[in-house]
């Protein structure tokens, strides 16, 4: 059977492979499996019932999904507390600060808005792991979940939208570690959940805010516009002559960089600045940056010669979470913006990024080029190759020794990495090299060989 959670929670296509059907018995099943571990697990004394925080990002589609999401929890003796909408990280700070049993998001993150999602957090505001999941996804299977009646049956209600997002907004900038004023910054909120949350934020903390894509109507979420279409921002930056610039996606756990040239600053070389400013505030546990096997190679060098160590996970947010949670580290992250501080979040959260980014600007009085400029971006060039058996090319001996001999040519200067898609049939060839042109001729000839095999 296929499985239905993917990497970062159920995602489908509205109204089509994600119904309202499919939320409401989603709801139940989540409800049944995370309000009996929260009882298990939480205090002696627990509420008469529990509670469920409900976030969404501005789709048109999450106003339906966010309706049978939470009838499906009320169902099971659940309250649910809508809070509207809000990034997914401050659904799950909200999920933690109410003392909830979990918490939900309704948000498709950088998809494009026919798209939708259902993510989900357990108590404490935690993503779940494999085996919550596992446990969720065989009580949907089974159908037999039965809900209480009478006085039993959950209640819905809404949070104060303004409530819900002071309080979010209060903690990013306790968690802001100085003031901003003096910066200006244009910051492109991908008409979604943070076109409000984040130049509030950053005004707050001090800067001068220049909004784009702060005007979301249901449908505009991430059209043209956000972390990953970052051409309106770098223009922007370029016409208002701004310090900086910075983009987020749909639900706002990303966030991407532009220095006053209007270059990119991507999700490693902000690990690069965070990851420095940290150790000289003496924030970075054990000196250890957390980061995936799809880190440029630059940010290990980099690290390496400031002293501080680079663990590394597989490719997904969520496997940076369990080596932070393992190791008690301090920061961790993805190239793509996705960075987790686990002092102040339990998720990736990118507007504390962007505010994190900013003091350490203000603090040092540099430019975000300089601060960018302590990590050599080398050249990477990812090929994704259509095959019919990827764990026959992974375990493929032939292609085992022509990525060793490659690397042994690269040294320490490149590497290659090849792995399978989580979901498609494809292979992912990735080339770093010193130079551009070799990297491009390394991961053609290795993409070549695996359509052999």
């Amino acid at each position: 059977m296929t499985r239905l959670f993917g990497t970062d929670g159920v995602r489908g296509l509205a109204n089509r492979t994600l119904t309202v059907d499919l939320a409401v018995r989603l709801g139940a099943a989540a409800a049944s499996v995370l309000a009996t571990e929260a009882r298990a697990t939480g205090p002696e004394v627990a509420p008469a019932r529990p509670l469920a925080v409900v976030g969404r990002d501005p789709r048109a589609s999450g106003e339906m999904l966010e309706a049978a999401l939470a009838a499906g929890l009320a169902s099971q003796g659940v309250d649910v507390l809508c809070v509207g909408e809000l990034p997914t990280p401050a659904v799950a700070h909200l999920t933690a600060w109410h003392g909830a049993a979990l918490g939900a998001v309704i948000s498709a993150s950088h998809n494009a808005m026919p798209d939708n999602g259902i993510k989900f957090f357990a108590a404490g505001g935690h993503k779940l792991g494999d085996h919550l999941e596992d446990r969720i996804e065989g009580a949907l299977a089974e159908g037999t979940i039965t809900g209480p009646t009478g006085a039993q049956v959950g209640r819905i209600s809404r949070a104060p939208s303004e409530d819900a997002l002071d309080g979010y907004v209060r903690h990013l900038l306790d968690a802001t570690p100085g003031r901003l004023d003096g910066l200006r910054v244009v910051v492109d909120c991908a008409n979604g959940a943070a076109s409000v949350a984040a130049p509030r934020a950053y005004r707050g903390a001090g800067a001068t805010v220049i909004e784009l894509h702060s005007s979301p109507d249901g449908y505009n979420i991430n059209d043209g516009c956000g972390s990953t279409h970052l051409d309106d921002v770098r223009a922007a930056v370029r016409e208002h002559g701004a310090d900086l610039g910075l983009a987020h996606d749909g639900d706002a756990d990303r966030c991407l960089a532009v220095d006053a040239s209007g270059d990119v600053v991507d999700g490693d070389q902000i690990m690069a600045i965070l990851a420095l400013a940290m150790r000289d505030a003496g924030e970075l546990v054990e000196d250890t940056l957390v980061a995936t096997v799809m880190s440029n190679l630059g940010l290990k060098v980099a690290m390496q010669a400031a002293g501080i160590h680079v663990t590394e996970t597989k490719v997904g947010d969520r496997y940076v979470l369990e080596r932070l949670r393992e190791g008690g580290y301090s920061l961790g992250g993805e190239q793509s913006g996705h960075l987790v501080l686990p002092a102040h979040a339990t998720t990736g959260d990118g507007v504390l990024t962007g505010l994190r980014i900013m003091a350490r600007m203000a603090e040092t009085g540099s430019s975000l080029a300089q601060l960018a400029g302590v990590m050599t971006v080398l050249p990477q060039v990812l090929i994704n190759v259509p095959v019919e058996n990827k764990a026959a090319v992974v375990s493929s001996e032939v292609v085992g020794d022509a990525v060793a001999e490659e690397e042994a040519r690269l040294g320490a200067t490149g590497r290659v990495l090849l792995r399978p898609s989580g979901t498609e049939q494809l292979v992912r060839v990735m080339v770093e090299a010193e130079d551009a042109h070799c990297a491009r001729r390394v991961a053609e000839r290795l993409a070549g060989l695996v359509t052999t095999v």
